[in-house]
């Protein structure tokens, strides 16, 4: 359909009151009207996530219909001799709750038998009681960190992790034939089973189970909390409680679930000013680390006091290096580290973690960006065990009891680490330069520059157009030696003048890599309206010299990078 017969289809009776009085007032603003019309949502390394409202390019109860209503197809097709399971969660988001429903109805309607859990949970005990209940799929109703106008579906496979190929493309292709007429809304009730307390239950112990050694002296660590009003509260402060921390301080302002997010800009806790009131709390109550969780609680945000008694936020890829040395270090001084086990982490994220797996003697696994590329790893070897796992944009995963990135047992074991520290009188910025000495000297740094609509898609599409055509020669005033495109799947070393084929299925990223090490990346976006720029500077930790002339070095290498960029 055109633009305009999309229009006039939503103006019919298919669509409830409600969704055609939205639509009159849409038609008053004819640029968004066009955004909410000129294209079907779809899957991106998120799920499915945008603008909530009328029409087809936006979140509301007839798009997930037709989502849920293509992917009970897809289940009755994949499982043919037993009733499909499928486990519901939704976030603190306006509407989440609503939504839930609206789809817990279109599945038990195609005769799918739903598991609904009876309040707001977090995103990772969603992916654990997929497998828990031996269910064949999991929804959850959440945007992540995006801003209070967004809302999302997030599905998952019986493995407990996010759907990849080819199921994804099969799904499309049956949403595809599903017409908004034929949706049903109207289940039999005896088919939507509510679920609470014995799943948080058996979620918490495994969580608890997950820890590679006892905490040291828990009762003594002071830790100040913010769930950045999303559904952390629902686990965090219980499994914190539950292996001893006693001296838990929760910011009050944030701590109750709701989708406005009042007190920040974002309730991302990449951003320091999501964790302003956390950190103003710490520095009154001298608290020890701070921890802050996005909305669903699958990205984890820390902050350590420093020995001038300020805060300072470590970024994802420093607490993933912190976290995977405490834990590889741990199992190894206990002779429990597997011979055959593996790390991972993302092709946009430090490459000091294949650093850490060559430390310690076991594999490194890269994979595309997205934590679902982490549990198909984690799926496809089977024969080796998953350590841990993480990504630049605060996401880590210890064990396989979940199998998307986990804030729950990522704040345990930031926690367990930090308490583990203290007992030794080092400080986290100590540890951090220890494995800067370990394992070498990296410094990140994420640039996004959004375009909305479909001009902004446009200019997305040619600006990575551009880099590909033209790529440049250098960075930073550093030479390119090296270009791995992901979509023509290909590795240019301009040195030797060879090229080789990228063994990871096909994504828009671009990757270069400078003489010293330095790297820039670009991908656009798969949730939001953006084209993201990942920057890693290289260099050689100084002793002689401060912390703090250490980091304004490596910062003014990842600044003369920047400067190159169109942001």
């Amino acid at each position: 359909m055109t633009i305009e017969e999309k229009i006039k289809y939503w103006e019919s009776d298919v669509f409830d009151a409600d969704s055609q009085k939205e639509l009159v007032q849409l038609k008053q603003k004819p640029d968004l009207l066009e955004d909410a019309f000129y294209k079907d949502l779809s899957f991106g390394t998120g799920g499915m996530r945008g603008i909530m409202g009328v029409g087809t390019n936006r979140i509301n109860k007839y798009t997930l219909a037709r989502c849920t209503q293509g992917l009970a197809h897809y289940l009755h097709e994949q499982f043919p001799t037993t009733t499909p399971k499928v486990v519901i969660a939704y976030d603190s988001r306006h509407n989440s709750q609503a939504l839930a429903t609206e789809v817990a109805a279109v599945f038990a309607a195609n005769k799918v038998d739903v598991f609904l859990f009876t309040d707001l949970r977090t995103t990772p005990e969603l992916s654990f009681a997929v497998r828990h209940l031996k269910a064949q799929a999991g929804i959850v109703l959440t945007a992540s960190h995006n801003p209070p106008a967004y809302n999302g579906y997030k599905v998952y496979w019986e493995d407990g992790g996010q759907i990849v190929g080819p199921h994804d493309q099969e799904i499309m292709d049956r949403i595809a034939k599903v017409a908004y007429g034929d949706l049903k809304f109207d289940p039999p009730q005896a088919t939507i089973h509510p679920i609470d307390i014995e799943v948080d239950k058996a979620y918490q112990q495994a969580v608890l189970d997950l820890l590679p050694k006892p905490v040291q002296n828990p009762s003594e660590l002071k830790i100040v909390f913010s769930p950045l009003h999303g559904t952390a509260i629902t686990a965090i402060p219980s499994v914190l409680e539950a292996a001893g921390f006693e001296q838990l301080s929760i910011v009050k302002e944030q701590m109750h679930p709701d989708g406005a997010f009042p007190t920040v800009t974002s309730p991302n806790p990449e951003e320091r000013e999501a964790l302003s009131m956390a950190i103003a709390q710490a520095e009154k109550e001298e608290a020890d680390i701070i921890i802050g969780t996005d909305p669903d609680c699958d990205r984890l945000g820390v902050g350590f006091r420093t020995k001038k008694g300020s805060f300072e936020l470590l970024n994802g890829n420093q607490l993933m290096i912190l976290m995977t040395d405490y834990i590889l270090e741990s199992l190894h001084d206990k002779g429990e580290l597997p011979k055959k086990a593996f790390i991972a982490s993302t092709l946009v994220s430090t490459p000091l973690m294949e650093s850490v797996a060559k430390q310690y003697g076991i594999e490194y696994v890269e994979t595309l960006t997205g934590f679902k590329w982490i549990a198909a790893a984690i799926e496809e070897k089977s024969n080796s065990q998953f350590i841990c796992g993480g990504e630049e944009s605060y996401g880590f995963l210890l064990g396989t009891a979940v199998r998307d990135k986990d804030a729950v047992s990522a704040a345990l074991l930031a926690a367990a680490l930090a308490s583990d520290l203290k007992s030794k009188g080092i400080t986290f910025q100590e540890q951090l330069i220890h494995c800067y000495g370990k394992y070498g000297f990296r410094y990140e740094k994420l640039l996004s520059l959004k375009k909305e609509g479909i001009e902004g898609a446009r200019a997305i599409e040619n600006m990575m157009l551009q880099y590909r055509t033209n790529p440049p020669s250098s960075f930073g005033g550093k030479k390119v030696v090296k270009v791995s495109d992901y979509l023509e799947k290909t590795e240019r070393n301009l040195l030797q003048k060879q090229t080789k084929p990228i063994v990871l299925p096909a994504a828009n990223v671009l990757l270069f890599e400078m003489e010293d090490g330095s790297r820039v990346a670009l991908r656009p976006s798969g949730t939001e309206p953006k084209i993201k720029f990942y920057l890693s500077a290289s260099s050689h930790y100084k002793e002689a010299i401060s912390w703090e002339d250490n980091m304004s070095q490596i910062q003014s290498q990842l600044e003369a990078l920047e400067k190159e960029l169109p942001i």
